[in-house]
């Protein structure tokens, strides 16, 4: 077993799990991955088979069934892509299988799921809004991926919100999934934001004055960089981020930083390097004035507890949790936050309890 796939299965089975792959799934397509060669081809086989039962429930008019298979379907295809940047013709093949098990998946969701583009700098970035029962506008939140997460990966979080009253809006934004091969990585997150911000706002089922937004990974950098640039929004959670991306490069896992490099086109891990740290919230966190919650885990590999615990300290009045035994995403301590995490935004926009 080469290093690679040694520490997915040492590092990664809570977040798949946690995030829609069964754990049957894991457990046996990890049973067999001895190379990191095998990675995106072995996981897009297991995906298929989701796949298939869901085209074949749809065949039969069963439905709820198919939504829930190809549903699970696009996020095992995520996960074949999802740091896979060794073979790039195989990745895109992953992602695009994703997006359009997803894609097929969405109107028969409880609640169902509507894709929306938008035009950005030339080029175009996606969302899927998915709105509570009752009555509209809805209050939402904005979902936003990390470096190798995407729109795909985010249902089992969206139904925490969903079940509180919030519509969820989950993005690709510059350097994530659908958006990626146009659109790099960038630090000033305010901007694409904006754009998220004005597609809710210029729907009359969105309540323009209680909308959120929700970051995981660097996403949890891209959330409060958003919010500080936009006052339309009301609350901001920041999951696992780092303050400064690239302040902890040299001790980053070697796919995380591949997969930075690729993203953010950068033209070596030098360059890499340099262009991480200027994802920084240095100078910004007086105008992030929104309640904010962060959230850290003390065994965290990825990003040190400490840059959050910076965040929090110099964002006056926000909350911080701070996870004994969270690791990098604190997916392994779900019951310590993801209620907590619902609840908080449902009172901040004040949704249903």
């Amino acid at each position: 077993m080469d290093e690679y796939v040694a520490s997915a299965r040492s590092h990664w089975g809570p977040r798949f799990t946690a995030n829609g792959v069964p754990a049957a799934d894991f457990d046996r397509v990890m049973g067999g991955l001895e190379s990191w060669d095998d990675w995106c081809a072995t996981w897009s086989a297991a995906a298929r088979v989701h796949e298939d039962l869901g085209n074949e429930a749809m065949k039969q008019g069963r439905l709820r069934s198919a939504g829930a298979h190809l549903s699970t379907a696009a996020v095992v295809y995520h996960f074949a892509k999802f740091v896979y940047v060794r073979d790039l013709d195989q990745m895109r093949a992953a992602h695009q299988a994703a997006v359009r098990c997803l894609n097929d998946a969405l109107p028969h969701l409880d609640p169902p799921g509507e894709r929306i583009e938008m035009p950005f700098e030339g080029s175009t970035i996606y969302g899927i809004l998915r709105k509570p029962a009752g009555r509209s506008p809805h209050p939402a939140v904005i979902l936003v991926p990390g470096l190798d997460s995407t729109k795909e990966e985010l249902r089992a979080t969206e139904e925490l919100f969903l079940e509180r009253g919030l519509a969820t809006f989950s993005v690709d934004g510059p350097g994530q999934g659908e958006a990626e091969y146009d659109l790099p990585i960038r630090a000033d997150w305010e901007v694409p934001g904006r754009a998220f911000v004005d597609a809710l706002v210029a729907r009359d089922d969105i309540d323009a004055d209680r909308i959120g937004v929700w970051g995981v990974s660097l996403g949890g950098y891209y959330a409060p960089r958003f919010a500080s640039g936009d006052e339309r929004i009301k609350a901001c959670v920041s999951l696992c981020g780092p303050y400064t991306f690239g302040e902890n490069w040299e001790t980053l896992p070697a796919l995380t930083r591949q997969t930075f490099t690729v993203r953010s086109r950068s033209t070596s891990e030098d360059d890499a390097r340099a262009r991480a740290l200027t994802l920084t919230m240095d100078g910004r966190t007086s105008a992030l004035r929104c309640p904010t919650l962060v959230i850290a885990g003390k065994k965290d590999r990825l990003i040190p507890w400490q840059q959050a615990e910076r965040l929090h300290r110099e964002v006056g009045g926000s909350d911080f949790l701070l996870l004994e035994d969270g690791n990098h995403g604190c997916a392994n301590v779900l019951a310590a936050h993801r209620y907590r995490t619902a609840d908080w935004m449902a009172d901040r926009l004040k949704g249903q309890r």
